[in-house]
Protein backbone atom coordinates (compact mmCIF):
# COMPACT_ATOMS: atom_id res chain seq x y z
CA UNK A 1 0.00 0.00 0.00
CA UNK A 2 1.57 3.63 -0.55
CA UNK A 3 2.15 6.57 1.12
CA UNK A 4 -0.88 8.14 0.06
CA UNK A 5 -2.77 5.62 0.82
CA UNK A 6 -1.88 5.18 4.48
CA UNK A 7 -2.24 8.78 5.34
CA UNK A 8 -5.70 8.70 5.01
CA UNK A 9 -6.17 10.36 1.76
CA UNK A 10 -9.39 8.94 -0.19
CA UNK A 11 -9.64 11.06 -3.42
CA UNK A 12 -6.46 12.03 -6.00
CA UNK A 13 -7.23 15.65 -5.91
CA UNK A 14 -9.76 17.82 -4.74
CA UNK A 15 -11.73 21.42 -6.60
CA UNK A 16 -10.98 24.61 -4.61
CA UNK A 17 -12.29 28.10 -6.43
CA UNK A 18 -9.34 30.21 -7.55
CA UNK A 19 -8.89 33.56 -9.05
CA UNK A 20 -6.68 33.78 -11.71
CA UNK A 21 -4.82 36.57 -13.78
CA UNK A 22 -5.38 36.50 -17.71
CA UNK A 23 -4.63 38.32 -20.83
CA UNK A 24 -7.76 39.05 -23.58
CA UNK A 25 -7.36 39.87 -26.84
CA UNK A 26 -9.65 41.90 -28.38
CA UNK A 27 -10.65 40.69 -31.89
CA UNK A 28 -11.93 43.20 -34.09
CA UNK A 29 -11.93 40.90 -37.37
CA UNK A 30 -10.00 37.69 -38.25
CA UNK A 31 -7.36 37.73 -40.99
CA UNK A 32 -4.51 34.87 -40.37
CA UNK A 33 -1.49 37.30 -41.62
CA UNK A 34 -2.34 39.97 -40.13
CA UNK A 35 -2.83 38.42 -37.00
CA UNK A 36 0.24 36.84 -37.07
CA UNK A 37 2.29 40.08 -37.91
CA UNK A 38 0.03 41.87 -35.37
CA UNK A 39 0.93 39.25 -32.37
CA UNK A 40 4.53 39.35 -33.27
CA UNK A 41 4.59 42.81 -32.99
CA UNK A 42 3.26 43.07 -29.69
CA UNK A 43 5.13 40.48 -28.38
CA UNK A 44 8.73 42.18 -29.35
CA UNK A 45 7.74 45.04 -27.58
CA UNK A 46 7.29 43.13 -24.34
CA UNK A 47 8.63 39.71 -25.04
CA UNK A 48 9.17 38.75 -21.13
CA UNK A 49 5.24 39.84 -20.37
CA UNK A 50 3.60 37.40 -23.27
CA UNK A 51 5.95 33.86 -22.91
CA UNK A 52 3.48 31.19 -21.27
CA UNK A 53 0.37 33.58 -20.20
CA UNK A 54 -3.18 32.04 -20.78
CA UNK A 55 -4.88 34.33 -23.35
CA UNK A 56 -8.46 34.76 -23.91
CA UNK A 57 -10.17 35.65 -27.10
CA UNK A 58 -12.82 38.44 -26.44
CA UNK A 59 -15.86 38.46 -29.28
CA UNK A 60 -17.32 41.34 -27.49
CA UNK A 61 -16.62 43.55 -30.33
CA UNK A 62 -16.06 41.55 -33.25
CA UNK A 63 -17.62 42.90 -36.75
CA UNK A 64 -15.95 40.31 -38.95
CA UNK A 65 -17.95 37.10 -40.70
CA UNK A 66 -18.79 34.16 -38.17
CA UNK A 67 -17.60 32.12 -41.14
CA UNK A 68 -14.07 34.02 -41.29
CA UNK A 69 -13.25 32.93 -37.47
CA UNK A 70 -10.92 30.01 -37.36
CA UNK A 71 -9.98 29.32 -33.95
CA UNK A 72 -7.71 26.34 -34.82
CA UNK A 73 -5.45 28.59 -36.84
CA UNK A 74 -5.46 31.30 -33.73
CA UNK A 75 -4.14 28.58 -31.35
CA UNK A 76 -1.77 27.52 -33.61
CA UNK A 77 -0.71 30.75 -34.16
CA UNK A 78 -0.36 31.66 -30.84
CA UNK A 79 1.44 28.37 -29.60
CA UNK A 80 4.10 29.11 -32.04
CA UNK A 81 4.66 32.56 -30.09
CA UNK A 82 4.43 30.51 -26.90
CA UNK A 83 0.85 31.73 -25.90
CA UNK A 84 -1.79 29.41 -24.97
CA UNK A 85 -5.30 29.98 -25.92
CA UNK A 86 -7.77 29.00 -22.79
CA UNK A 87 -11.34 30.17 -24.09
CA UNK A 88 -13.60 32.41 -25.68
CA UNK A 89 -15.63 35.43 -24.43
CA UNK A 90 -18.89 36.75 -25.70
CA UNK A 91 -19.71 36.09 -29.16
CA UNK A 92 -23.21 34.94 -30.83
CA UNK A 93 -24.29 31.27 -30.82
CA UNK A 94 -22.55 30.41 -34.38
CA UNK A 95 -19.14 31.70 -33.58
CA UNK A 96 -19.42 30.12 -29.79
CA UNK A 97 -20.11 26.93 -31.26
CA UNK A 98 -17.04 27.20 -33.37
CA UNK A 99 -15.25 28.08 -30.55
CA UNK A 100 -16.00 24.76 -28.66
CA UNK A 101 -15.57 22.72 -31.94
CA UNK A 102 -12.00 23.72 -31.01
CA UNK A 103 -12.14 22.44 -27.33
CA UNK A 104 -12.03 26.29 -25.99
CA UNK A 105 -13.69 27.08 -22.67
CA UNK A 106 -16.78 29.31 -23.38
CA UNK A 107 -17.36 32.31 -20.82
CA UNK A 108 -20.10 35.05 -20.87
CA UNK A 109 -19.44 38.80 -22.31
CA UNK A 110 -19.45 41.31 -19.94
CA UNK A 111 -22.97 42.02 -21.13
CA UNK A 112 -24.69 39.34 -21.74
CA UNK A 113 -25.32 36.17 -20.14
CA UNK A 114 -24.12 32.52 -21.04
CA UNK A 115 -27.06 31.04 -22.68
CA UNK A 116 -26.03 27.76 -23.06
CA UNK A 117 -25.64 26.86 -19.62
CA UNK A 118 -28.59 27.44 -17.43
CA UNK A 119 -29.30 26.86 -13.67
CA UNK A 120 -31.15 23.06 -14.55
CA UNK A 121 -28.51 22.11 -16.70
CA UNK A 122 -25.80 23.18 -14.16
CA UNK A 123 -27.88 20.73 -11.35
CA UNK A 124 -28.81 17.73 -13.68
CA UNK A 125 -24.65 17.75 -14.23
CA UNK A 126 -23.90 18.15 -10.53
CA UNK A 127 -26.34 14.85 -9.66
CA UNK A 128 -24.00 13.15 -12.10
CA UNK A 129 -20.70 13.87 -10.86
CA UNK A 130 -18.81 12.30 -7.99
CA UNK A 131 -19.41 13.27 -4.42
CA UNK A 132 -15.37 14.73 -4.27
CA UNK A 133 -15.90 17.06 -7.30
CA UNK A 134 -19.93 18.01 -6.85
CA UNK A 135 -18.84 19.54 -3.66
CA UNK A 136 -15.20 21.42 -3.87
CA UNK A 137 -13.55 22.00 -0.62
CA UNK A 138 -13.78 25.95 -1.00
CA UNK A 139 -16.52 27.68 -2.63
CA UNK A 140 -17.48 31.39 -3.03
CA UNK A 141 -18.60 33.61 -0.24
CA UNK A 142 -22.50 33.56 -0.39
CA UNK A 143 -22.71 37.31 0.17
CA UNK A 144 -20.36 40.37 -0.69
CA UNK A 145 -17.81 41.61 1.73
CA UNK A 146 -19.23 44.40 3.27
CA UNK A 147 -15.74 46.69 3.52
CA UNK A 148 -12.91 47.43 1.40
CA UNK A 149 -10.51 43.84 0.77
CA UNK A 150 -7.53 44.24 3.04
CA UNK A 151 -4.30 45.31 1.65
CA UNK A 152 -1.17 43.10 1.34
CA UNK A 153 1.56 44.59 2.65
CA UNK A 154 5.53 42.95 2.07
CA UNK A 155 8.63 44.50 3.81
CA UNK A 156 11.37 42.54 1.77
CA UNK A 157 12.45 43.37 -1.35
CA UNK A 158 10.92 41.56 -4.48
CA UNK A 159 14.16 39.86 -5.92
CA UNK A 160 14.23 38.61 -9.83
CA UNK A 161 12.43 35.57 -10.75
CA UNK A 162 9.33 36.46 -7.65
CA UNK A 163 6.05 37.14 -8.22
CA UNK A 164 3.94 38.63 -5.44
CA UNK A 165 0.31 39.01 -5.71
CA UNK A 166 -2.75 40.74 -3.99
CA UNK A 167 -6.00 39.15 -5.83
CA UNK A 168 -8.67 40.82 -4.00
CA UNK A 169 -7.27 44.69 -2.99
CA UNK A 170 -4.18 46.94 -2.78
CA UNK A 171 -0.54 45.66 -2.90
CA UNK A 172 2.26 47.98 -0.78
CA UNK A 173 5.68 47.08 -1.00
CA UNK A 174 8.06 48.93 1.45
CA UNK A 175 11.14 48.10 -0.48
CA UNK A 176 12.68 48.01 -3.91
CA UNK A 177 11.25 46.10 -7.04
CA UNK A 178 14.13 44.12 -8.53
CA UNK A 179 14.71 43.58 -12.07
CA UNK A 180 12.95 40.24 -13.40
CA UNK A 181 10.50 40.35 -10.33
CA UNK A 182 6.67 40.74 -11.19
CA UNK A 183 3.60 42.34 -9.02
CA UNK A 184 0.30 42.35 -9.71
CA UNK A 185 -2.91 43.55 -7.29
CA UNK A 186 -6.59 43.56 -8.28
CA UNK A 187 -6.27 47.21 -6.91
CA UNK A 188 -3.61 49.59 -6.60
CA UNK A 189 0.31 49.21 -6.68
CA UNK A 190 2.20 51.03 -3.65
CA UNK A 191 6.39 50.76 -4.54
CA UNK A 192 8.65 52.97 -1.65
CA UNK A 193 11.45 52.55 -3.41
CA UNK A 194 12.50 51.70 -7.04
CA UNK A 195 10.47 50.14 -9.64
CA UNK A 196 12.22 48.01 -11.96
CA UNK A 197 10.35 44.84 -12.58
CA UNK A 198 6.86 44.19 -13.85
CA UNK A 199 3.63 45.92 -12.26
CA UNK A 200 0.31 44.87 -12.96
CA UNK A 201 -2.45 46.84 -11.01
CA UNK A 202 -6.21 46.11 -11.85
CA UNK A 203 -5.96 42.84 -13.30
CA UNK A 204 -9.40 41.79 -12.94
CA UNK A 205 -10.46 45.53 -14.77
CA UNK A 206 -9.95 48.19 -12.17
CA UNK A 207 -9.33 51.19 -14.34
CA UNK A 208 -9.29 53.50 -11.91
CA UNK A 209 -6.39 51.55 -10.21
CA UNK A 210 -2.86 53.31 -9.84
CA UNK A 211 0.62 52.39 -9.34
CA UNK A 212 2.99 54.48 -7.22
CA UNK A 213 6.72 54.06 -6.54
CA UNK A 214 9.49 56.27 -5.43
CA UNK A 215 11.82 55.76 -8.59
CA UNK A 216 10.22 54.41 -11.96
CA UNK A 217 12.73 52.14 -13.57
CA UNK A 218 10.03 49.59 -14.76
CA UNK A 219 10.47 47.27 -17.57
CA UNK A 220 6.38 47.34 -17.50
CA UNK A 221 3.32 48.37 -16.50
CA UNK A 222 -0.17 47.61 -16.77
CA UNK A 223 -3.37 48.53 -15.67
CA UNK A 224 -6.93 46.85 -16.61
CA UNK A 225 -4.80 45.52 -19.38
CA UNK A 226 -3.37 48.74 -21.05
CA UNK A 227 0.25 48.90 -20.72
CA UNK A 228 3.40 50.46 -21.46
CA UNK A 229 6.69 49.05 -21.64
CA UNK A 230 10.35 50.50 -20.62
CA UNK A 231 10.98 52.41 -23.84
CA UNK A 232 7.90 54.14 -23.45
CA UNK A 233 8.06 55.02 -19.77
CA UNK A 234 11.63 56.08 -20.36
CA UNK A 235 10.06 59.30 -22.22
CA UNK A 236 8.94 60.81 -19.14
CA UNK A 237 9.70 61.25 -15.58
CA UNK A 238 12.07 58.07 -15.54
CA UNK A 239 13.50 57.53 -11.99
CA UNK A 240 11.31 60.03 -10.24
CA UNK A 241 8.62 59.21 -7.98
CA UNK A 242 5.20 58.87 -10.40
CA UNK A 243 2.12 58.21 -10.31
CA UNK A 244 0.74 55.99 -12.68
CA UNK A 245 -3.24 56.23 -13.75
CA UNK A 246 -5.46 55.32 -16.81
CA UNK A 247 -7.38 57.99 -18.59
CA UNK A 248 -9.02 57.36 -21.97
CA UNK A 249 -7.63 54.11 -22.45
CA UNK A 250 -4.30 55.39 -22.34
CA UNK A 251 -1.51 55.50 -19.17
CA UNK A 252 -0.55 58.85 -18.16
CA UNK A 253 2.78 59.24 -15.74
CA UNK A 254 2.52 62.04 -13.27
CA UNK A 255 5.37 63.05 -10.83
CA UNK A 256 3.81 62.68 -7.38
CA UNK A 257 4.87 66.15 -6.66
CA UNK A 258 2.56 67.60 -9.56
CA UNK A 259 -0.19 64.86 -8.40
Amino acid sequence: MSDTATSGVQHCFQLKSASVSMTALELYYFDNDEFEDTLRDKISQAPGFFKDIPLIISLEKYEGLSSELDFFKIIGTCRRNNIHVVGVRGGNDDQRRLARGAALALMPGGNQRDREVNPSDQNAAAANEPAQVSEPEASPAAELPSGPAPARIVNQPVRSGQQVYAPEGDLIILAPVQAGAEVLAAGNIHVYGPLRGRALAGIHGMQSARVFCQSLEAELVSIAGHYKISEDLQEKSWKAAVQIQLRDDLLVVTPLEKA
